[in-house]
């Protein structure tokens, strides 16, 4: 219960002054006249003013609250290296037990996890949103648990009470961590691209640990290759890229003994690989309608070099002419052949037929190109099919199917085998095909095929009674695509509706050109955010599932469900940022989320520099847990909050009102009768004068 006097005016303040300045004025005249009752008339005054402002006492019952201790325990995930988690439980349970010995006190514990994405520890978000909470007149501390690797230290809030850190970690603690500063997001197939990367150690490093470190380097999750490389100086690494769309590059620093933690001992860089030129070297066997939609084709891609031969003459034809005049430019068979063949990507046979023009010695030099990682397709005609036929010659022995030396001259419809509706070339295919009389989709007739039997490879399409029409196949490092018809220009010209011969010889290009989204058997995946899109490409009938491993070594396998023929998908919720292995099967894939070393693990070393700042101005203190942890001492406001072994709270002394009492401090007649007296007295005195 505690007690005030208050005024109650019986009027309102406005007119309450007024009568002030009233009487004030009339006792000035009263003085100013010579009055002898002057000081009688202004004790009356007095007294009728005190009366109209009507002094009371009041009076509070007042119900004392607790104060309010704040501990912010950072559990981010640099938290949870070396020893720091059974630091931080000693550290709650110490603070749990000094908070209830103080009395009329209470303790708001607050965790702090990462922060969503890559942002890291945002310790003074937390500290504001715990303060927001809490009555501010409450609160009579702070306590942050951490390591001091705050990534908010300027967002720290004003404080009405002292504000201190515990500290985790060791003097002893080091680590190593391993950096890129430099990575281009593309890069040209062929040409190395430089990358600059750095090995860093902080902390108490141990004598000999920091002159030089292992450095591993991985492609796609593959065998990775070891250098020695110094420590604290930028290194740039010249990589060339081993084939397009996306390189997973993976450079990793082996743990060294004793160093906090290998999070950050590792890095990815994922760069995607674009061809410059893609060089074709297209030979027609003789002019001929369909000729001129390849040509067409590969002029099209302006990233295309098309060197382009047609055999208008052949040797065994004699008409007069002079040599100097049957072309312009001599036919370099031994140029293109032998000295610069490994230059090409892709060499094209569109109708060509033995000739002498290209000897035997030529075209074995064109399958050993195959068999090194070159591509080869064949567009085959009537003379596939006779003794001059390529196939007689030494690139018989990487064509995937052989002629029975007959040509079916009659309409069909091409059409999709079974495994071309899942083969990356063909798949969906149907989607271009204009509608038919019925309305179904139905692409325009061929009126030509090349009888063939496969001997190797995937037929993808087929043609008349389910003969193979297009036969794709894997020789040595390289491919070969046979097309069994010379019509697919019929497509091109809208003949029937046509058909998307511009899309399947695009795709039929790509994939010789090992394409990454066009392999069969292939698993590829895709992030947005932590969400992993994971998609198996295959020509089998079911696949099991995928196996994903984590960052931190966990392994867990998830299914996937056939979307369309071929193809099977899975979506994963990935559970923190980094390095992310996955396995179905033979087939491997590596995806990064966010950086493979996140922004907790760029400093792992434990300092209260950061926090320095806020608690400084906060009159707190900060203690290491090493050290030993303190006690909580109560002081008063103003005075230091921090000593050798202690940290203070400042008790806030807040309360609650429950009830209000007034009561006058003199009755209204006491008022009058005594102004009355003095007035009477003043007229008594001035009228005996």
């Amino acid at each position: 219960m505690t007690g005030s006097v208050v005024f109650d005016p019986l009027l309102d303040w406005p007119i309450a002054w007024a009568v002030l300045a009233v009487a004030v004025l009339f006792l000035g005249i009263a003085v100013w006249r010579g009055l002898p009752g002057w000081w009688l008339r202004g004790l009356a005054a007095m007294v009728l003013l005190v009366a109209l402002f009507n002094p009371s006492l009041q009076q509070e019952d007042r119900a004392p609250l607790s104060d309010i201790v704040l501990l912010v325990v950072d559990e981010s995930a640099s938290q949870r290296i070396a020893g720091r988690p059974d630091q931080v439980a000693a550290a709650v349970a110490r603070v749990e037990a000094e908070v209830a010995a103080l009395g009329n006190t209470e303790l708001r514990v607050v965790g702090l996890s990462d922060g969503e994405g890559d942002q890291g520890t945002l310790l003074m978000g937390a500290l504001a949103e715990a303060m927001a909470e809490e009555p501010r007149a409450r609160i009579a501390g702070a306590i942050l648990l951490t390591d001091g690797q705050v990534h908010d230290a300027a967002r720290a809030p004003e404080m009405p009470a002292p504000l201190h850190t515990l500290l985790t970690g060791l003097e002893s603690d080091w680590d190593r961590r391993l950096l890129v500063t430099n990575a281009p997001a593309f890069a040209i197939l062929g040409e190395p691209v430089t990358l600059t990367l750095r090995i860093e150690d902080q902390g108490a490093v141990p004598a000999g640990l920091g002159g030089s470190a292992e450095l591993q380097i991985a492609v796609d999750g593959g065998a990775p290759e070891s250098f020695r490389v110094p420590v604290g100086q930028d290194l740039e690494l010249p990589v060339t890229l081993p084939h397009g769309g996306m390189n997973v590059i993976q450079f990793v620093v082996p743990e060294a003994e004793g160093e906090l933690t290998d999070r950050n001992n590792s890095a990815v860089v994922q760069i995607n690989g674009v061809r410059d030129r893609l060089r074709v070297l297209l030979v027609s066997g003789e002019p001929h309608p369909g000729e001129r939609t390849w040509r067409n084709l590969l002029k099209s891609d302006s990233s295309v070099d098309l060197v382009h031969f047609t055999i208008l003459r052949p040797p065994e034809k004699q008409d007069g002419v002079p040599v100097n005049e049957l072309s312009l430019i001599a036919f370099p068979t031994r140029e293109l052949f032998i000295d610069k063949i490994d230059e090409f990507d892709l060499i094209v046979f569109d109708r060509y037929k033995r000739r002498g023009i290209l000897p035997s010695l030529y075209l074995d030099n064109v399958r050993q190109y195959v068999e090194k990682g070159g591509a080869v397709l064949v567009a085959a005609g009537p003379d596939f099919a006779q003794a001059s036929s390529l196939y007689r010659s030494p690139l018989a022995g990487v064509l995937p199917a052989e002629p029975t030396s007959r040509v079916i001259e009659e309409g069909y419809r091409p059409a999709l085998t079974e495994l071309g509706a899942r083969h990356p070339v063909t798949e969906g295919l149907e989607e271009f095909a204009p509608p038919g009389e019925d309305g179904a989709p139905e692409w325009g007739r061929w009126f030509r095929l090349i009888d063939m039997v496969e001997t190797s490879g995937t037929t993808v399409m087929s043609g008349i009674e389910d003969r193979p029409l297009l036969v794709l196949d894997r020789v040595g490092e390289g491919r070969v695509a046979l097309m069994a018809s010379d019509h697919a220009w019929l497509w091109s010209r809208g003949f029937e509706g046509g058909g998307p011969q511009l899309e399947l010889l695009r795709r039929l290009a790509h994939w010789m050109m090992k394409e990454p989204e066009l392999e069969e058997e292939a698993l590829s995946v895709t992030a947005e955010g932590q969400t992993m899109t994971i998609t198996r490409r295959t020509l089998g009938e079911a696949v099991g599932e995928v196996e994903i491993t984590g960052p931190d070594g966990a392994m867990v396998a998830v299914p996937m469900e056939e979307v369309s023929p071929g193809r099977f998908e899975t979506v994963f919720e990935g559970p923190e940022i980094g390095l992310y292995r996955l396995q179905q099967g033979e087939e491997e894939a590596v995806i990064a989320l966010g950086p493979a070393a996140p922004r907790e693990f760029e400093q792992t070393i434990a300092s209260a520099d950061l926090l320095e700042p806020a608690v400084e101005a906060a009159r707190g203190g900060i203690a290491r847990i090493e050290a030993g942890l303190p006690d909580l001492r109560p002081v008063r406001e103003g005075r230091p909050a921090s000593g050798r072994g202690w940290l203070g709270i400042t008790p806030r002394g807040a309360y609650v009102t429950a009830d209000v009492t007034i009561v006058p401090l003199v009755s209204a007649w006491a008022f009058l009768a005594l102004a009355s007296l003095l007035m009477v007295g003043a007229w008594l005195r001035e009228g005996r004068g």
